[in-house]
């Protein structure tokens, strides 16, 4: 599933165009960016934890 080229994206963008029509595209762009920008979040969130108690068992 590797990464996605110039053509795929395009692909998906026109795809999504006709599903949902030029004026839900910005909604659903925003609504896509706070989901991606919450997870990487919790992620980061995960490996601080982990980290600091990496560090307390090595103390």
């Amino acid at each position: 599933m590797g990464n996605l080229g110039f053509g795929e994206v395009l692909i998906i963008l026109v795809v999504a165009l006709l599903i949902f029509g030029p004026s839900k595209l910005p909604q659903l762009g925003k609504a896509a960016g706070e989901t991606l920008r919450e997870f990487k979040k919790g992620v980061n969130g995960i490996i601080a934890e982990d980290e600091e108690v990496k560090k307390e068992e090595n103390k």
